[in-house]
């Protein structure tokens, strides 16, 4: 089979790259739901702008380009041990093209393979059927939305729900729980996998299944159909909306899958996933190797655009801010105002967060930005760098560090998404800084508003996890949490779960 391997790599870029149809239409219908002026508005146009940006020049529709999943049929008799060779081959070179951002890390050193390989890495599924044919589907899923994934045990007691029993309206409550609890963490608006039974292995596995399928179609169960439909209707009341932004739209799609169990054991796993939904498959000729058909898509169908014109429109409102930047600046700002960010930005994610609770910085934050991201980045014949997807990663995991980071360093502005808690909202409060939301998964559309890499600091931590030196020019985000004590993020999850509290 001489084209297995290239046909792999196909695949695994235009998973990347190119969302599916049906992902395409739920995102459009989504934002033909929201108001255009609103957050919620703003938030998709920015991200349909992004999804034909990353199309256009075959880039990651997210730097956090996840953790590759495959699912592989083959036939009777087929060599899977040569196949997966393959298929890790593919990984890697998908890797060294850019198209997937180095994401496998060792667990215990924290060092990173540079090719996404790895003991566990990529997830490979391999099942025999009876046919001559090979299919292979892959799912790429981000960490911040797999950080959301939920899994609960009935009964229960849940917040604003009560007690879910272990019954189908047990199992709504906990699914409605779980979309109410990502908010803008999980980049919504979301798409959830859910598995009703099993164990608390088999649970999550069929879950994650559960998001091969495709948005439009309806489970063969009429139970389950009903129960979906159900989630459908009653999780886009709860107003979490676009980035936990507020809106109308908080899920475009749930699919649910049953196993049997123990009689001790009732679970609710749940496996959501984010707007940047990307799951894409190929049939491959038994022989050759060679792709003969598309799974999800019709290639011989043009894609259609996600938008006429630019995703993000100013309206002459909006606050520059220039680093350094004053804090007699910074408190100026507040909840709600649109900012766009020009000079010099430093990238921080965990790695670096925990580095500076030790240490002193290797640059000068003061009056700085610091933003919550791990780039996918590019050598250039020069020794430089180029950024090639940047949008930000989920906050909350440096809500331990990061009001000690920015009362001791200096730090007036830290760019992220999905918000941040009350330790880091009394740090803001009390040294004067904000919190700036910008649109998770947006990698093509931040990718342009970095006019250059100016050096990097601590790249023993690998690619995504370095201190990259960006220069940024009119890099728009919102104010969530200003240097008054207010948060965007705590007031729409306490409305939220006041909404949630009606569904009971």
């Amino acid at each position: 089979m001489q084209q297995f391997f290239d046909s792999v790599v196909a695949l695994i870029v235009r998973t990347s790259t190119d969302l599916p149809p049906d992902v395409r239409a739920a995102m459009r219908h989504a934002a033909s739901t929201e108001e255009d002026s609103s957050r919620a508005g703003q938030a998709l146009n920015i991200i349909r702008q992004n999804i034909d940006q990353a199309a256009e020049v075959e880039g990651a529709i997210c730097q956090d380009t996840g953790m590759p999943t495959f699912e592989i049929k083959t036939p009777v008799g087929a060599n899977q041990i040569w196949m997966k060779q393959q298929i890790e081959d593919a990984i890697a070179e998908a890797t060294r093209r850019g198209k997937l951002r180095p994401n496998s890390v060792d667990s215990i050193t924290g060092e990173n393979t540079g090719n996404n390989l790895g003991p566990g890495m990529p997830v490979m599924h391999f099942e025999q059927w009876e046919r001559d044919d090979i299919e292979v589907k892959l799912l790429l899923k981000g960490g911040g939305c797999e950080n959301m994934n939920a899994q609960y045990s009935l009964p229960a007691e849940l917040a604003h729900l009560g007690r879910a029993d272990r019954t189908l309206d047990g199992v709504r409550k906990a699914i409605l729980h779980a979309v109410w609890n990502a908010q803008g963490k999980g980049c919504a608006p979301g798409a959830i996998g859910v598995c009703i039974g099993g164990d608390r292995t088999s649970g999550y596995v069929e879950a994650k299944q559960q998001l091969f399928r495709t948005l439009d179609d309806v489970n063969p169960d009429p139970r389950l159909a009903e129960l979906e439909a159900e989630i459908m209707r009653t999780a886009n009341t709860l107003g979490v909306g676009p980035m936990g932004f507020g809106g109308r739209v908080s899920l475009i799609g749930c699919k649910i899958g049953v196993q049997n169990r123990l009689p001790a054991s009732f679970f609710v796993s749940v496996a959501y996933d984010c707007w940047a939904y990307r799951r894409l498959g190929v049939t491959l000729d038994g022989t050759s190797g060679a792709i003969t058909s598309w799974l999800y898509r019709d290639p011989s169908v043009p894609t259609i655009p996600m938008m006429d014109q630019a995703g993000f429109r100013r309206t002459g409102r909006e606050i520059r801010l220039e680093a350094p930047i004053s804090e007699e600046t910074i408190r100026s700002l507040n909840v709600g105002d649109v900012v766009l960010v020009s000079g010099r930005a430093y990238t921080g994610r965990d790695a670096v967060h925990h580095h500076l609770s030790h240490h002193d910085p290797p640059v000068d934050l003061t009056g700085g930005v610091m933003y919550h991201c791990g780039p996918v980045v590019a050598k250039q014949a020069d020794g430089g760098w180029k950024v090639t997807a940047a949008g930000p990663t989920t906050s909350i995991r440096e809500e331990p560090y990061q009001a000690d980071i920015i009362g001791k360093f200096g730090v007036r502005a830290v760019i992220g998404k999905g918000g941040m808690a009350g330790k880091t909202l009394a740090g803001l409060k009390q040294h004067g800084a904000v919190y700036l939301n910008a649109i998770g998964g947006a990698a093509q559309f931040y990718a342009r508003c970095i006019e250059r890499v100016d050096g990097v600091s601590l790249m023993e931590f690998g690619t995504p996890e370095a201190m990259w030196h960006l220069q940024l020019r009119d890099f728009p985000a919102i104010v969530t949490m200003d240097a008054h004590g207010n948060s965007l993020h705590k007031d729409l999850e306490a409305a939220s779960g006041e909404k949630l509290a009606l569904l009971r």
